[in-house]
């Protein structure tokens, strides 16, 4: 999902100009023929989706400083660059302080334009980022700062959103990678405990024998290494909300002593004479079905109603393939600015192959999918052949539209086609190899790799780097087997 991007002039040539710029960038235009009309689209529903204005600071009735006035209290976070034809240091000086990132004199140069763009959207992005991080730690994220579009993850947050209005036990169920701790964060950061300690347990991570210990402590000198006391989960939580992950791997014996915790709203540290009175909100989280666990005696049945008070049920991604575009586009801003690349967003077939893969391991799978296409990509944007991974495991061609210019490589088994060279290292006919020669056996190794070498060298017109890069193999060696094979490589690099 491309960035939408508000461009507001009264002169309709500028607007086209600009317009004609910006999408050859990758970015989705929106136009306003005046300030006017532009805070009537920036205060409507659809206002939300843009991501930066370009702004003319000239214009009749209402002006960009007026513009940028209104917007200031409720879009403070919204990246403005200024465009006028008067330039001077008093006018960009006085666009800075009315809240403008940039200021371009026009007309601009489409170098300068992309380089704003570029600098705005990405001082953007880590502002937002750092004010989640912030949130994260600090017990307050919420609702609002979930990246999710879905109808089903809509239910989702509508549930949440209820559940934060109480103190009732809440159960998350869903699989692994879905966000289900993210969830549990929100819920808290929008319930009277905002603020206050939220505690995360892993219970599937914990060693059996030191699962006592470490959620309800300890005394000193309780068991042998026991050299100074130690408070647990629980009293770590205290006033706040208190989250167990993977509730389903709690051994039996410590889901009674849970169970009782829960119940009197106490524990009994290890070694204690006396038990501690706790106050939270307990969260529990699961991925196993625990109805089924509850019924095969692997979990309390007593427990399980006691926890799945409100039950939350978080949908995989490939049920809710409507965030997809969003995650993607988040993930590739997040992603871009930590490795300082320019991609900026993903094509419309990577976002079709992306969309029509089943994700086992859901958002999880998909960021560290997206993290890897944009470390190793070198453009300005992932296309389908960003993902060989899951185009491999889909079984998917890559499409002559998502490569460079040239024929896309394929593999096939039909004997060769009549009329293809001879010399077992000619360049193939119509990007096709073949496997089977014209006897009908199978071709030697050496002549196939020859023909694929040949091929990616005339697909990515010479480019060495990207033609090992694509083959998978080191430059030297790419290098070492051109020279060994005799291939012609007069437009390498």
């Amino acid at each position: 999902m491309a960035h939408k991007i508000l461009v507001v002039d009264d002169d309709p040539t500028q607007r086209r100009l600009l317009e004609a710029v910006i999408e050859r960038l990758g970015y989705t235009v929106v136009q306003a023929e005046s300030g006017a009309a532009a805070i009537d689209l920036l205060e409507s529903a659809a206002g939300s989706e843009i991501k930066l204005v370009m702004l003319d600071l000239v214009m009749p009735e209402m002006n960009g400083m007026a513009v940028m006035e209104r917007v200031a209290p409720s879009r403070p976070d919204l990246p403005i660059i200024v465009l006028t034809a008067q330039g001077g240091v008093d006018t960009a000086v006085s666009a800075m302080r009315a809240g403008a990132l940039d200021f371009f004199i026009k007309p601009a140069s489409p170098e300068r334009i992309k380089v704003g763009i570029e600098n705005a959207l990405k001082r953007s992005t880590l502002e937002g980022e750092v004010q989640r991080l912030v949130k994260h730690r600090s017990g307050h994220l919420s609702f609002d700062d979930l990246i999710a579009e879905s109808p089903a993850m809509r239910q989702v947050i509508r549930l949440g959103e209820r559940a934060a209005k109480s103190n009732i036990p809440i159960l998350i169920e869903g699989e692994s990678g879905v966000g289900k701790e993210l969830i549990a964060r929100a819920i808290q950061g929008q319930s009277e405990r905002a603020g206050k300690p939220f505690i995360t347990v892993n219970c599937g991570a914990i060693p059996a024998n030191l699962v006592e210990s470490l959620l309800f402590g300890h005394e000193k000198g309780s068991f042998t290494g026991a050299s100074a006391k130690h408070i647990g989960k629980f009293q770590e939580a205290h006033g706040g909300t208190l989250f167990l992950d993977e509730i389903g791997e709690l051994p039996l014996d410590m889901q009674v002593k849970l169970l009782r915790a829960l119940q009197e709203g106490e524990v009994d540290p290890v070694g204690s004479k006396k038990p501690v009175k706790v106050d939270i909100r307990l969260i529990s989280a699961t991925n196993k079905d625990l109805v089924q666990l509850a019924q095969t005696g692997e979990f309390r049945e007593d427990l399980y109603y006691r926890l799945n008070v409100f039950p939350i049920a978080v949908p995989p991604l490939r049920e809710r393939m409507e965030d997809v575009p969003i995650l993607v586009q988040h993930f590739i801003d997040r992603f871009a600015i930590e490795e300082k690349k320019s991609v900026s967003t993903a094509t419309a077939d990577a976002l079709d192959l992306l969309k029509s893969h089943s994700w086992p391991g859901n958002v999880r799978q998909l960021e560290n999918t997206v993290f890897r296409a944009v470390v190793l990509t070198d453009g300005d944007h992932l296309s389908f052949a960003d993902f060989p991974q899951i185009s491999a495991a889909m079984g998917v061609e890559v499409p002559v539209t998502s490569a460079p210019p040239g024929p896309a490589p394929k593999v096939q088994g039909a004997p060769a086609q009549e009329g293809a060279a001879a010399h077992g290292n000619a360049a193939p006919m119509n990007g096709a190899i073949s496997a089977v020669g014209p006897s009908g056996h199978l071709r030697r190794l050496e002549d196939i790799e020859g023909e694929m070498i040949q091929l990616a060298i005339d697909t990515y017109s010479g480019h060495m780097s990207e033609v090992a890069r694509r083959l998978g193999i080191g430059r030297s060696t790419l290098y070492r087997k051109v020279r060994e094979l005799g291939l012609d490589h007069k437009r390498a690099s």
